[in-house]
């Protein structure tokens, strides 16, 4: 199998992060730091601690994936963003209460240094926050240019040889496909005419990265990149593009429990899902427009998984419902519960119920270090548009439009790991041996 042709790692790695003073992020990039001193464990991070089987089974080969895939180190990463807020991001880790403030005083120093840039926010949108530090102008496509300014000028004040935006803000509201999405040339109307309900914050920044050429990363589940015009600006600028939302508590529950189902062919009657949740997602997420968004992406996942038109008799009608409520004591430890109305043998009814007490942000740092390191290797492989390989990350992974999403949390590791292998011209796996 040939290898694919990749660019060194060499050089600063940029990393811009829209929400840079989020829980998620300050957690992020406070970890990253900590990790990289030898502090603390990478615990949750497949690019830090996974192994890869390479060859035949009987040849005992398992490298850690950081030992043979060429990816970026983390001590040449830069870590900076936007927010609505301007506290540097000590203090907003600190005043996230994710981690305790010992093990953020550690990498005080670093975490001071970092300030937000401006964020281009519009209340409209995300109706639950109020922001006090914002770019203004004119219209949707001069926000843009700021944005590309802000990037470029990151890029020069850093010495940076690439760079990666990411998206870890909160969730918009929901707004469906419309015309001005259809085109790159529609899009980009539709931002010098400043159509505000067509062109969300988030397409903004994603206009912005594509545009100079830095990878996407898609956190929530805002229509955003995954739209006609997006595809036409990443294939423009060959520039690789994934999403949407990270798969971080329940959602990874039912990617693991549905399979479960389906491959001892088990019946499924109802699946009730319900969260408590008290961070700034949960206070966002509290608005029905903001939820209805995160709803869809949510409720996908089950139907994608099971096929009830493939398996009428065991799927065909499913009661799934799911709910978020915002519970501020709780703070950044969610807790979900999940109740499971499952049918065995000659229709004989069972229940499976899970009480799942996460903490938000603590399984989501990982998986944005190993989505910017994995985004930024596939920059370097030339790879442009979007990464379905990146599936395994995300409650409603892109996909092409004549393709269906696969949401089985073993079959996108499966993928994930073949892709790795392609990447380092090792023979994939097909376990037939």
């Amino acid at each position: 199998m040939a290898k694919v042709e990749v660019k060194e790692a060499k050089g600063t790695l940029g990393v811009l992060i829209v929400g840079v003073g989020g829980a998620v992020s300050s957690t992020f990039i406070a970890g990253t730091l900590s990790v990289r001193k030898g502090i603390g464990q990478p615990i949750g991070s497949v690019t830090q601690l996974a192994t890869i089987r390479l060859g035949k089974r009987n040849e005992n080969r398992f490298p850690k994936i950081k030992d043979v895939v060429p990816l970026a180190d983390l001590n040449d990463i830069v870590f900076g963003g936007w927010d609505i807020f301007e506290e540097n991001i000590y203090a907003a880790a600190i005043h996230a209460e994710v981690l305790k403030k010992e093990d953020i005083d550690v990498v005080k120093d670093e975490l001071e240094a970092i300030s937000p840039m401006p964020a281009v926010f519009d209340r409209d949108f995300v109706k639950r926050l109020n922001g006090t530090y914002m770019k203004h102008g004119k219209s949707r496509w001069d926000l843009t240019e700021q944005l590309r300014e802000d990037i470029k000028r990151f890029k020069a004040d850093n010495g940076c040889d690439r760079i990666v935006v990411m998206w870890a803000a909160s969730t918009e509201i929901f707004i469906a496909p419309s015309s001005e999405h259809d085109s790159l040339a529609a899009f980009e109307q539709a931002m010098k005419d400043d159509c505000k309900a067509a062109i969300s914050p988030s397409m903004c920044y994603a206009y912005a990265a594509l545009s100079e050429g830095a990878p996407f990363i898609m956190g929530a589940p805002n229509l955003c990149v995954d739209i006609p015009a997006m595809w036409e600006l990443a294939e423009k600028t060959c520039t690789p593009i994934c999403g949407k939302d990270y798969k971080t508590g329940q959602t990874l529950i039912k990617t693991v429990l549905a399979p479960m189902l389906k491959t001892r062919m088990l019946g499924l009657e109802g699946w009730f899902s319900t969260n408590i949740l008290g961070n700034r997602d949960g206070e966002v997420l509290d608005d029905p427009d903001s939820f209805k968004t995160k709803e869809v992406s949510k409720l996908s996942v089950i139907d994608t998984i099971l096929q009830p038109e493939v398996y009428p008799e065991l799927y065909g009608n499913i009661y799934h419902k799911v709910r978020i409520n915002y519970y501020p004591p709780r703070k950044d430890n969610k807790e979900g519960w999940d109740n499971i109305d499952i049918i065995g043998w000659l229709n004989y009814p069972m229940q499976l119920k899970v009480d799942f007490l996460c903490r938000d942000s603590i399984l989501a740092a990982p998986l944005c270090l190993d989505l910017v390191l994995f985004a930024d290797l596939a920059l370097r492989c030339g790879f442009w548009g979007i990464q379905s390989w990146l599936s395994f990350y995300f409650k409603s992974p892109m996909h092409a439009p004549d393709r269906v999403p696969e949401h089985d949390l073993f079959i996108q590791h499966t993928i994930l790991k073949n892709t790795l292998r392609t990447i380092i011209g090792e023979p994939t796996l097909d376990y037939l041996e």
